[in-house]
């Protein structure tokens, strides 16, 4: 059974390599030259981290460190080194899933009409939202219109325009709209106190957990990609909707917490080999490089 290791935090990381990797599948035509693609679930981050010259006082914490994860076995908490302090002013810890669409119930049988930027459906289920806040819609007959929107206008309890310019079609049943979902890139969230406000910046990580607990699993990190509309409410707290990448992986249940504060903002990560290497100089200043790779 995989078990999270502890990391040494001093001396801190001199330097850090992080890609976000995507598997897209391209079908390109030979005749027009015109290509679709197709996103599938892998999404993960992964990199290089390499600690300063250092002792060998400090270098047997981390060469401990190094062999008690037993190659990809076991795992530890990670985030970019240079980003553990977030640039937003949230002044909690972390946040929690919060489902507002259609009174907290996901749609998961509608009927839709899209136009222009215009979604419009045959029941109220758009009355709870706001400005700025996130849906996702899946089922139209037009792959375009099946992604995520940010609400640029609440018409009626029916109706509402978002920032997607959307392919037409009329009265399409069987729609979906849901917030929080498997495949989304924006997160609908509410302040864990009431008595919590403050911003999520552009560049801010932060780690989507599996339980409502603060010692639940953490299964993802994401990057706010879009500073995040606050949504002040009176007597409960407050709202936050968050643009994000890459999708989310799994459906965020609500009241499950997402990381904010440097405490809270780490996800799961392991090594991306099975090899534990270092390496030492004439004057004993050992070299260390972590080589990781994103729990899935």
């Amino acid at each position: 059974m995989p078990k999270l290791i502890t990391s040494p935090t001093t001396p801190w990381f001199a330097r850090s390599d992080l890609t976000l990797e995507r598997t897209i599948a391209v079908s390109a035509s030979p005749f027009s030259g015109k290509y679709r693609t197709q996103e599938f679930d892998a999404v993960y981050w992964h990199g290089t981290a390499t600690l300063p010259r250092m002792n060998r006082t400090q270098a047997r914490e981390w060469q401990a460190f190094l062999l008690n994860l037993v190659g990809i076995k076991n795992y530890f908490l990670f985030i970019d080194p240079d980003a553990t302090t977030p640039q937003g002013t949230y002044d909690g810890g972390y946040l929690k899933g919060n489902i507002r669409v259609n009174g907290g119930t996901a749609v998961t049988s509608a009927v839709l009409t899209f136009s222009g930027n215009a979604i419009t459906c045959t029941t109220s289920v758009f009355g709870n939202l706001v400005i700025g806040d996130f849906i996702t819609t899946s089922g139209a007959v037009n792959a375009e219109n099946n992604t995520t929107h940010k609400v640029t206008a609440v018409t009626s309890a029916s109706s509402i325009s978002v920032d997607t310019a959307l392919t037409t079609e009329s009265s399409t049943a069987a729609c979906k709209v849901r917030q929080n979902i498997k495949g989304s890139t924006a997160l609908s969230l509410e302040a864990s106190s009431n008595t919590y406000a403050g911003t999520l910046k552009k560049g801010d990580y932060i780690a989507v957990y599996d339980g409502a607990a603060t010692t639940s699993s953490r299964v993802q990190l994401l990057m706010v990609t879009e500073d995040a509309t606050e949504t002040t409410q009176s007597g409960s707290p407050n709202h936050f909707s968050v643009r994000t990448e890459p999708k989310l992986r799994q459906d965020l249940t609500d009241t499950h917490l997402v990381g904010f504060s440097s405490a809270y903002n780490k996800s799961q990560f392991r090594l991306s080999t099975n090899a534990a290497q270092w390496n030492a100089n004439e004057i004993s200043l050992y070299g260390i490089t972590i080589p990781f790779i994103e729990v899935l």
